[in-house]
């Protein structure tokens, strides 16, 4: 399971949604960032393979950061919200 994470401004929780499949989330991580580097504000309504009744919806012009990582059972699978530069 691979999770799309994004950092909103002012909010100190990231919003995150997941995929299946690596190249479903390199699609959607690539699709966010296209609005990020676009600058015209966009709805961007998100859905989770997880939970499927899990939806969002923002504007890009809200969105700070987005981060795509791989969620692992090792440890719980637990990650402290937010970005983090360990390797």
């Amino acid at each position: 399971m691979f999770v799309i994470e994004l950092a909103l401004k002012f909010s100190p929780l990231p919003l995150a949604v997941q995929r299946k499949k690596l190249e479903d989330a390199k699609a959607l991580y690539n699709t966010v960032r296209e609005c990020l580097e676009n600058g015209h504000p966009k709805l961007l309504e998100l859905n989770c393979e997880q939970l499927k009744d899990k939806k969002i919806a923002v504007l890009s012009s809200e969105l700070l950061a987005v981060q795509i990582y791989e969620k692992t059972a090792v440890g719980g699978g637990i990650k402290r919200p937010g970005f983090s530069f360990d390797e």
